[in-house]
């Protein structure tokens, strides 16, 4: 009688064991901010300032209610700040993903003499720090024309401040966008273009029936990257918006150190403030990971 061979037992991958351990690590790393914003956000302050020397800091304390949330209500416009941020992020992701794709496109798909160097210089305007050019982009929209109005009728204005689209119109076209387009436009296949033309169509047609399509990962990744710092900014709003009609979220932070800082009620505001990324991160995590996988950083 012949006895089969035992089976091989596997052995414990150790290098797979050791990535995840790091994995994990960074990932409690990052998250710990977060936590000690949200349990701090349940704290009166003397009793957040006293956590912040242990591990009680991340902790929900003693008697962790929601009196800070509340508090933010009282001292801020919550709900007009929050609006005006979520306008000013959604129309300049929408404009700018349209205007931006369709740049990347000329400059990928559309074959013409000169377009390697007209990407470089918009990738060399990426490296300028946008303090440097704050003032004088603040002198040319102080004199730009706008329309107010005046009894009921429109009136020719001069100046975007204290408007909504001087926080928009700056900030649409962008260098990092534009190369992401054009990098992930390079890695689609070329005949694709070719079959399109054959059937009659125009480069419009291409771009908006062909590409766009089929650009679900990079257009959730420059989504993801323009909604963000757009969300964030805080300079730019700070010296051209002096109106609480069209302020932003962010520049509601500067209200909790009026008089006596507020930490707590500091903390639950900011924690509002975070929501909003992080369901927007969740919706797009898998288009965005792909995009960054797949071409979001080819040569």
């Amino acid at each position: 009688m012949t006895v089969a061979p035992k089976a091989a037992g596997r052995g414990i991958d150790w290098g797979l064991v050791g990535r995840y351990a790091a994995l994990i690590l960074l990932g409690f790393l990052f998250i710990f901010p977060i936590v000690f914003m949200f349990m701090s956000s349940l704290k009166p302050d003397d009793e957040l300032l006293r956590d912040t020397t242990s591990l009680r800091a991340f902790l929900p304390g003693e008697n962790p209610s929601l009196n800070n949330y509340t508090g933010v209500f009282e001292r801020v416009p919550v709900g007009r700040f929050l609006f005006n941020s979520m306008l000013i992020s959604t129309i300049t992701v929408v404009i700018g993903i349209v205007i931006n794709s369709m740049a990347g496109f000329a400059i990928a798909r559309m074959k013409w003499r000169g377009s390697t160097v007209i990407l470089s210089i918009i990738l060399a305007t990426f490296i300028l720090p946008f303090e440097t050019v704050a003032i004088p982009l603040l002198f040319v929209v102080s004199r730009l024309p706008t329309i107010g109005f005046e009894n009921g009728l429109p009136v020719l204005e001069t100046g975007w401040l204290n408007t909504y689209h001087v926080q928009i119109f700056p900030f649409i076209a962008n260098a990092f966008s534009i190369f992401l387009f054009v990098q992930y436009f390079k890695s689609l296949p070329v005949e694709l273009d070719e079959a399109a033309k054959i059937d009659g169509a125009g480069w419009f047609t291409i771009y908006r029936r062909v590409i766009m399509p089929i650009s679900g990962p990079v257009v959730a990744t420059v989504a993801i990257l323009t909604f963000l710092p757009i969300w964030n900014q805080y300079v730019w709003p700070l010296i051209t918006v002096q109106s609480e009609e069209v302020r932003p979220a962010i520049i509601g932070v500067s209200y909790f150190f009026q008089l006596d800082p507020a930490w707590g009620e500091l903390m639950a505001y900011l924690t509002m403030l975070t929501v909003p990324v992080l369901l927007l991160f969740l919706a797009l995590q898998r288009t965005f990971v792909e995009s960054i996988a797949a071409s979001g950083v080819k040569g």
